[in-house]
């Protein structure tokens, strides 16, 4: 396979991406990769969008005009990109809104930075997860424009929005979004759950799951497992915001009642 044929199979690519290109043809080596790139960069054929990151252009299209998808940009930002939060629920099509800002993990940090006009967040992999060597739990790869990147499972990103509902968008975007979805292995949501070992975000998969019983077929014993971990005291929905509302004994949570009834009247 000639280069040529790699940048028109890979829209966004990175240099481990061109390494194991010429691997098959070759040795790949910085001073072989480094040229090559130099040169392709110099035709126009290809961007560097960021250290290690580029993006090939199209014979349609130019250096200046080529439209980047975001989704796969960020599944390429690092060799351990995963797709997170709400642009997982965007990449799996369960979304309630649009967001330009778009969350991945890692295991180190990595700068904020922005880039036809959206935005590229890092979230670390959640610190409890790198103890016990869970990372990858609920990690699936989807394949977007011929190229496969990681995302997190719809079991795995129901908790994860509940757990950081900071970076996932309104109360009324995380429920609605998620009512979005017919079918959860719910098993798997309580098996991460439990794994991230969070009192109140056990409450809080605990709640979505009492309120959904019916459309999930939640059962008792799908929740027994959460039971023990929920709060000893009551505890906010959201410590930061401490927003008034109603406790829910069960829980120990203390629940607004835009989302115990789901009047919804915040604006997105």
């Amino acid at each position: 396979m000639k280069i040529e044929d790699f940048f028109n199979q890979n829209p966004v690519f990175r240099t481990e991406d061109v390494d194991a290109f010429l691997s098959q043809n070759g040795t790949a080596t910085p001073a072989r990769r480094n040229p090559l790139l130099a040169y392709h960069r110099k035709q126009g054929r290809i961007v560097n969008i960021k250290r290690g990151v580029y993006a090939a252009v199209g014979y349609d299209s130019s250096p200046e005009s080529v439209q980047v998808d975001p989704y796969l940009l960020a599944g390429k930002l690092t060799a351990d990109s995963v797709l997170a939060y709400h642009t997982a629920l965007e990449s799996h099509g369960k979304n309630y809104s649009i967001f330009n800002t778009f969350y991945y993990l890692s295991k180190l940090n990595h700068p904020t930075f922005s880039f036809q006009g959206c935005v590229y967040h890092c979230i670390k992999f959640p610190l409890q997860l790198q103890r016990t060597g869970h990372e990858t739990f609920g990690i699936e790869s989807i394949e977007r424009f011929g190229i496969d990147i990681h995302v997190t499972g719809l079991e795995r990103t129901l908790v994860d929005v509940l757990d950081r509902p900071d970076i996932s968008g309104s109360w009324e975007e995380i429920w609605r979004s998620l009512e979005t979805v017919e079918f959860f292995d719910i098993e798997k949501v309580i098996d991460y759950t439990l794994l991230l070992d969070n009192s109140t975000t056990a409450a809080k998969v605990g709640l979505f799951l009492d309120q959904h019983r019916d459309t999930l077929l939640i059962e008792d014993h799908h929740l027994q497992r959460l039971y023990a971990l929920r709060p000893k005291q009551p505890c906010y929905l959201e410590r930061s915001k401490r927003q008034p509302g109603t406790l829910v004994p069960v829980w120990n949570i203390v629940v607004p009642e835009t989302i115990l009834n789901q009047t919804w009247s915040q604006v997105l």
